[in-house]
């Protein structure tokens, strides 16, 4: 592979370590350390991926439009560096649901220009492995995030000041991951000429591949919402990140895997294949099998993100575009998604939740299988 894929790919590892270390313990800061409730957490996951993914969709048309990619890179990366450590100043769930915004509107900068930029040095037919590479390192950094706070909360505690000192050592390696950006990685060349911006007939085929995939990730739960049943099993603060970091090695270990059956099957085939695995990890939930829970939880995270930013990086023109549509839908249904669970679930109960996901999720593979139209 291209070296700017394997720096892009530490740039990812290092940023993914830092949001790791916020990611596990976010939803128990809020819950038990600030004492809101659980629709409140749901209000701060739907406003952070609202942000996260629906501003791709204007960066990826920007991107597109005046070819810029590693500038856009760059200055997602840095937003999120500095706004990472201000945890550590937050006494509300409002304060925090502002700054989670803000740290997640980095990503939204950086996301779409980011992928297109792997997609201008992948070789032909290397769209799956590629990406699988790049996931590989993603969830590689939340692995070792999960594992050094697992280490912090272990030998120091889970006091208040322990939750600030670990909000503020994520500056490190994030400053890591910019460095990378800035002094390694090389831009894409701009097309010579004019360029004219227009949506091609073949981006409007994608639609249905992805819109399979917006609604069945509005039913299912985020890893916040398996994080508080973990916590609510009776598992004390120290050993959550345990769960987290079986997520996430489960994610690495199969990232790569995935990525080369989408070179080597198809796309729709990979996506169908996941929503068995996400089916199976609110199943899992229900019989309070956790750990299972979390296993296939991070199967079907890594396989159906390989198998949609493979496919559009494979079939898209307008490929930054197309990859903001993608996160602008994912923005949508799963912050829909994270709304409509935490109230379900305040008050109405777990178990009515777990019910109302399953048999959403179930409809839309269904559905699916139903489509004989092969998308290769």
């Amino acid at each position: 592979m291209n070296k700017n894929i394997y720096y892009l790919g530490f740039v990812s590892l290092f940023t993914d370590l830092a949001s790791a270390m916020i990611t596990p313990i976010l939803p128990i800061y809020i819950v038990y350390v600030l004492h809101d409730s659980i629709d409140k957490l749901g209000v701060v996951v739907a406003m952070a991926t609202f942000v996260s993914y629906f501003f791709r969709i204007l960066f990826g048309y920007l991107s597109d439009k005046y070819q810029i990619t590693k500038p856009f890179i760059l200055v997602g990366y840095l937003l999120s560096a500095i706004t990472k450590p201000l945890f550590a100043f937050s006494s509300s769930f409002a304060n925090i649901a502002i700054l989670q915004s803000t740290e997640r509107l980095g990503k939204a900068i950086r996301s779409a220009p980011k992928d297109t930029l792997i997609s201008y040095y992948v070789k032909e037919n290397e769209s799956g492995k590629t990406f699988g590479f790049h996931k590989t390192m993603d969830i590689g950094g939340e692995l070792l995030g999960a594992t050094l706070i697992f280490l912090i909360f272990y030998f120091y505690g889970d006091s208040v000041e322990v939750f600030k000192n670990i909000f503020l050592l994520t500056f490190i390696p994030s400053l890591l991951g910019i460095l990378i950006v800035w002094l390694l990685v090389e831009d894409s060349e701009p097309k010579i000429g004019a360029v004219k911006y227009e949506f091609q007939k073949a981006d409007y085929k994608l639609f249905p591949l992805l819109f399979s995939y917006f609604f069945f990730i509005f039913f299912i739960f985020s890893d916040a919402f398996f994080i508080i049943i973990a916590k609510e099993s009776g598992y004390i603060t120290a050993f959550i990140p345990l769960f987290v970091i079986v997520l996430t090695l489960t994610q690495t270990l199969c990232s790569y895997c995935f990525g080369v059956m989408n070179d080597k099957k198809s796309s729709a085939f990979v996506l169908k294949l996941s929503y068995l695995f996400g089916i199976f990890s609110m199943v899992a939930l229900m019989f309070n099998l956790l750990w299972l829970g979390f296993i296939f939880l991070g199967i079907f995270t890594v396989s159906s993100l390989n198998a949609t930013r493979s496919y559009i990086s494979a079939n898209a023109i307008n490929k930054a575009s197309i990859y903001g549509i993608f996160y602008a839908g994912i923005a949508f249904f799963s912050s829909l998604g994270a709304l409509t669970v935490g109230y379900i679930w305040q008050y109405f109960g777990q178990s009515n939740t777990l019910y109302f996901s399953l048999f959403g999720m179930t409809s839309v593979f269904l559905i699916s299988l139903l489509n004989h139209k092969t998308v290769q």
